[in-house]
């Protein structure tokens, strides 16, 4: 590791970091282990942790994106054992199914603030 650098966590700007946090800890099998009304991080389940941070302003991406409508700065790539299983999970737990599916093994669901994120499953397991 050069430097001792590595990412520790990843960051999610929302309107409501408690309600994101348990979509994903729900999602995810994560816990949260520091809950505050601006700032909740979640961890376990062999992930990387993630924060969830208040944003006053926030604007929910837009996916695929659209000339003049906020893009998606990044997105979740969440492996899965059972793609069908795991979307009908993502789904109860709050998630919506993307319009678009640009991938017949990969599902595209937004999380309850519109963040984007993929179901996927290694085909070389």
């Amino acid at each position: 590791m050069a430097h001792g650098i590595r990412v520790s966590t990843v960051n999610l700007s929302c309107p409501d970091p408690p309600a994101l946090a348990r979509f994903y800890a729900a999602l995810l099998g994560m816990e949260i282990t520091t809950e505050e009304p601006t700032w909740v991080v979640i961890s376990g389940g062999g992930s990387l942790p993630l924060a969830f941070e208040l944003d006053q302003h926030y604007q929910p991406p837009v996916w695929p994106s659209e000339p003049g409508k906020p893009p998606a700065q990044l997105h979740l790539e969440v492996q899965v054992d059972d793609l069908p299983g795991a979307v009908a999970h993502a789904l109860e737990v709050g998630a919506r199914l993307a319009d678009h599916q640009p991938q017949d093994d990969v599902r595209v669901c937004l999380d309850p603030a519109g963040h984007p994120f993929c179901l996927w499953v290694d085909a070389g397991q």
